[in-house]
Parts: C-alpha cells; structure tokens; sequence
C-alpha cells in the first residue's frame, strides 16, 4: 500500500538541487539556519494523496524530487487536473488553514516540510521569504492564466509541446540544459493523465505524440523517457518563442 515517510535526509540545504529557485532561494546564512531547525522531509510514494482538498494542513513545503498534481473533485465526482507541482515548487499557504486542492503524487516524491506556524513567524520578519513567496505566487498566477490559454485557443499538437516544454524546462538537469541545446527528462504523466488535464481525448494525445516523434521534434524511448533535439524547435511547436516562453 502507498504510505508516506518522515524522515531524515541526509540533505543539507546548501546541497539542495532546488536552492536557486524554492523559497528560501534569497536567504542568508543566518536564516537558512533558522530554516533547518523547523524543517523536516517527507516522502510520498507515486499514486498516494498528499493531502486532500479542505484537509487542514499543519506544514508548508517545498518539492525537492519528483512531481505531483494539482486536481478538483466536482460535486458528481468528476475530477478536474488543475496544476502540475514540479521541483522548487512550494505547497500550501501561509495564513490557511486548509488545502485548496487535492494533492496527489505522481511520481515518487520528496519534500521539504516546514512547520507551519514558525515558518508563518519567520514570514513575518524575514523580507526574503515574504519577497520570494510573493514572486512564486505570481509566477504562479501567470502559469495559470497560460493554462486557460492552453486550454481554450491552442491546437492538439500545441498543446502537447506546451506540457512537454514545461516539463523539460523544469524537470531537467539545468547544468545538463546550459551546455547543449538537447534537454532529456522523463514524462511523469501518463498520456491518459496527459488527455485529463489538456482536455484531449487518449487517441488523440497519442497521435500528436507520435506526429512529435516523426517528425523528429521529440525523441521516445520506451514511452516516457523523452528527449528534445532542439528546444528552440519544441517551444515554437508550442506557440511560444524563445525569450518569453509559457513556464519557466
């Protein structure tokens, strides 16, 4: 059965693969110690909910390792993919008690948990964290307003090279993604899980894939290691150009 685990990583947070970019990316010293005493790892195994929709919560955390989704319960009990939480990608909200949406591991995932009252005191005097917080949250508020344009005005084939970009540009090594332009990574989403949240039907996620493949945007191995020749390609394959992008 999936269970989730408390438990201590052997990660210290100036070795932490998402440090640039999660919420304590603009702390000093002084506060990344103040950090590392209230916080603690959890790992979820791939299919497990983190936490349901309404549940209270009682930390707030940031994925350090894998992916999970962002889904809402309809009253008739259809479910509706929402948002994609990827590594540096920070989960729950300082100053609610609950959880807006159901959280469901899609992969095998670890995270890094804080105590939700001492970090919601730390929020209070540390600009930093209040500073990155607010720009996370905006990012954020761009992503999904890109997601409505996803959904409502691009083509099938659009489509999936927007969800392949976000993930490739998120989910790949970035020392890796700096020195060539061919970016690996593997597709954390099943393609009926693909179809759920694009609105698409299965047929049609797997013939625009395929379509990708021939046409040598992507390369498949086996069906979820992905790799991506040219980058530059994917993104205008996805609407989008180079300099702004949908999702960094």
């Amino acid at each position: 059965m999936p269970h989730d685990d408390v438990h201590p990583v052997s990660l210290t947070c100036g070795d932490c693969p998402i440090r640039h970019r999660a919420v304590c990316a603009r702390c000093d010293v002084d506060e990344i110690e103040e950090l590392e005493d209230i916080k603690y790892y959890r790992s979820f195994e791939a299919g497990q909910t983190v936490v349901w929709a309404g549940d209270k919560m009682d930390f707030v955390a940031s994925v350090v390792s894998g992916i999970a989704t962002l889904t809402q319960t309809l009253e008739d009990g259809r479910t509706q993919m929402v948002g994609l939480l990827l590594p540096s990608d920070f989960v729950g909200r300082p100053g609610r008690s609950g959880a807006a949406y159901n959280v469901t591991a899609t992969t095998n995932i670890l995270m890094c948990c804080f105590r939700k009252k001492p970090f919601e005191e730390m929020m209070e005097r540390t600009p930093h964290i209040a500073q990155r917080l607010l720009q996370m949250t905006l990012d954020e508020l761009d992503a999904a307003r890109e997601w409505m344009l996803l959904l409502g005005r691009k083509t099938a084939r659009e489509k999936i090279a927007s969800l392949l970009s976000i993930v490739a540009r998120r989910d790949a090594p970035i020392n890796h993604a700096a020195q060539t332009s061919e970016v690996t990574f593997d597709l954390p989403l099943t393609r009926e899980a693909m179809a759920d949240y694009l609105g698409l039907t299965l047929e049609t996620v797997s013939r625009q894939i395929s379509a990708l493949k021939r046409d040598g945007v992507i390369v498949l191995e086996g069906k979820r290691h992905v790799s991506v020749p040219d980058m530059d390609r994917l993104l205008m394959e996805a609407g989008d150009d180079s300099d702004g992008g949908f999702l960094i």
